[in-house]
């Protein structure tokens, strides 16, 4: 296993909790067999032994954690988010089975043992969350504390899946098919990507052009949408899921920390209940009015909550407020 400095600074952003700026540089990290791109934020007052990995959904990209990775380096994390495999500069396997839920722990595993840290947080999102959630339930590697954000424990969602959960899991069961979902998703050389974002956001303004054409042109890459349907692929025809089940859910003994955005296109908000009989410490938020992209749509609200979560402090809720105001005419 091996890390190479690319020398290049993708980015800058600001902790919400501190002013300090800091960088977020890419490195290219040789991991499971397999070439890893990686956006790495890191700061001199930490003391570099916790990695905070950070771990992207479908059809994302490491660039959906920038708002996070700057604030985890300023509370002293070693911060990193790859590229998982299939996506960006990450090496890009061919087949089915290279994308099973067993590989991709393995990569997750064999990333934490690369950056040569003693602790490990895992955050993560969507596709991330999946295996973040198996991750931990297998014991991979060890773990200090999981934050989980708008993917449910999949006991819990077999445990609450019903018509409504069905109708919005319609894209799931057509990624089986063949070719023909990555032919869709690639029209227009992928445009579409950009604008599934904005359109199902409750924050469209944070998803410039610059941002979308991030996933745009990540989409676009040959053989990059084969890669991203590989995994629902790998799930179901591939069995990863049957598998899973089969090992059983054993409880979760890591603290964890749920964040969800209410307003999911994709999942919903019944499918958390109940995680608390698999996840023996839980501390779940819900957000109101936040999107399945929680932690890019509130990164303010998300942010504070995985800072307090992490700190052991008060984790905040997010409330909205209804206010009476005068008639316009009275104004």
């Amino acid at each position: 296993m091996s890390i190479s400095e690319t020398g290049t600074t993708t980015s800058t952003s600001t902790s919400t909790s501190t002013t300090t700026t800091i960088a977020i540089e890419q490195r290219f990290v040789e991991a499971n067999g397999l070439r890893f791109e990686v956006d790495v934020c890191s700061s001199p007052q930490g003391d570099g032994k916790t990695l905070a990995l950070c771990l992207h959904g479908f059809p994302e990209h490491s660039h959906s954690w920038r708002h996070q990775l700057p604030m985890l380096a300023a509370a002293g994390y070693q911060a990193w988010a790859p590229n998982l495999r299939g996506y960006g500069n990450s090496s890009r396997p061919e087949g089915i089975d290279a994308y099973s839920i067993e590989a991709l722990m393995e990569d997750v595993g064999a990333l934490i043992d690369a950056s040569g840290c003693d602790k490990t947080i895992l955050i993560a999102h969507d596709w991330g969350a999946v295996i973040a959630w198996f991750f931990a339930m297998r014991k991979i590697r060890p773990l200090e504390k999981l934050i989980i954000c708008n993917v449910p424990h999949p006991a819990a969602a077999a445990d609450n899946l019903g018509w409504a959960q069905l109708k919005k899991s319609w894209y799931i069961l057509f990624f089986q098919i063949p070719w023909l979902p990555e032919k869709l998703l690639g029209t227009n050389n992928a445009r579409g990507i950009g604008d599934m974002f904005r359109k199902s956001s409750s924050s469209p303004e944070r998803f410039t052009e610059d941002v979308t054409d991030v996933y745009v042109n990540n989409a676009a890459a040959p053989g990059a949408l084969t890669a991203m349907c590989n995994y629902y692929r790998g799930l179901l025809r591939g069995g990863g899921m049957k598998r899973q089940k089969q090992l059983g859910y054993p409880s979760i003994e890591v603290p964890t920390l749920m964040v969800w955005g209410e307003e999911d296109v994709a999942l919903t908000k019944e499918s958390t209940y109940g995680t608390d009989k698999y996840v023996k410490e839980l501390t779940i938020r819900y957000l109101p009015r936040v999107s399945h992209w929680v932690q890019q749509d509130a990164p303010e609200a998300v942010n504070a909550m995985i800072a307090a979560f992490l700190a052991e402090h008060p984790v905040p809720q997010l409330h909205w407020q209804a206010i009476l105001v005068p008639p316009e005419d009275e104004q």
